[in-house]
């Protein structure tokens, strides 16, 4: 009876044992852990950039990927080249990465809709940046005041002219947020004032050459140019080259828009008479920051602005 006893104890303590030895402590098992963007190196963020051509956006796209590196996130970057059907290819690429969330800077704000419904219905939160979406739905737009920045280049301007003379402007891309509101807050401001007038509006796709190019058609075909506003610096910088071939440089009030270095340079020669300074570095930055957020299921703001700055002598 006792060596039964004893075998039963035995058994006994031996299921015990193996009872403990199967169970495992909790989150141990890896089939457990499911959920995405539950740790730092778990986030991936797709970033949609209109073009890496123009110095702005690669600073913005700079400003991103040590935004993400110093918060241990994965960041996809592609560059759309300033075509909108390219851009939504590398849009659905993206998708197909399984990114946690898109950032777009749109190359045009009505046809990035199709892509930002796709990713909504894919269920991925989209943040646009420096532009926005005409449609779709968007967790927050982050960028400068672009109406803002149009207002104070349009007031240095008429303030330089003594409110008379006659400006000519350099349009974006058509279709671009930042080319109807730079132009909203610049027309603001000099069609409220009698003695200014804007003899020619032309489009340069924000393009050094082609603002090069513009400006050349523009000179051969209009007297008494007073001054220009370019909706960014690379259509100024262009626009510088045209009026200098003319030897009319020194006659001509030019401002741009974005305070690249080529721009800013520019002005401490003397060349350029004042840029508006962005900060596409900080875009980039608050970008990811407000993506690491989404992720973690924070709530931000509809519209992250970014502090604006007159550059000038």
């Amino acid at each position: 009876m006792m060596k039964w006893l004893k075998s039963l104890g035995l058994v006994t303590l031996l299921l015990v044992v193996l009872a403990a030895c199967s169970t495992e402590a909790p989150g141990s098992d890896d089939s457990d852990d499911t959920s995405e963007g539950s740790g730092d190196s778990d986030v991936k963020i797709g970033l949609s950039v209109s073009t890496l051509n123009n110095p702005f956006f690669v600073t913005l796209r700079d400003g991103a990927e040590a935004a993400a590196k110093e918060a241990g996130y994965e960041i996809v970057v592609s560059d759309a080249q300033d075509d909108p059907s390219t851009q939504l290819s590398d849009i659905e690429d993206l998708l197909q990465q399984d990114i946690d969330v898109l950032l777009v800077n749109p190359v045009d704000s009505d046809a990035i809709v199709s892509a930002v419904e796709l990713a909504n219905d894919a269920g991925v939160p989209v943040i646009t940046v420096d532009r926005s979406a005409a449609g779709g739905e968007i967790v927050t737009h982050i960028a400068s005041d672009n109406v803002a920045g149009g207002e104070m280049a349009g007031e240095f301007i008429a303030e330089k002219l003594g409110n008379e003379g006659n400006i000519v402007e350099l349009e974006g891309i058509p279709g671009a947020s930042a080319t109807r509101e730079r132009g909203e807050g610049f027309h603001n401001i000099v069609d409220a004032i009698d003695g200014i007038e804007v003899v020619a509006n032309q489009t340069a796709n924000f393009d050094r050459s082609e603002g090069l190019t513009v400006m050349e058609n523009i000179i051969q075909s209009t007297d008494g140019i007073n001054a220009v506003f370019a909706h960014n610096d690379e259509m100024a910088l262009g626009a510088l080259e045209a009026l200098d071939a003319q030897g009319l440089l020194e006659d001509v009030i030019v401002v741009g828009f974005d305070a690249t270095d080529d721009a800013v340079a520019a002005v401490d020669e003397g060349r350029l008479d004042a840029t508006i300074a962005q900060q596409p570095a900080l875009i980039g930055e608050y970008a990811v920051d407000a993506a690491g957020k989404v992720v973690s299921g924070e709530t931000v703001e509809e519209f992250i602005p970014v502090e604006l700055e007159l550059v000038s002598q």
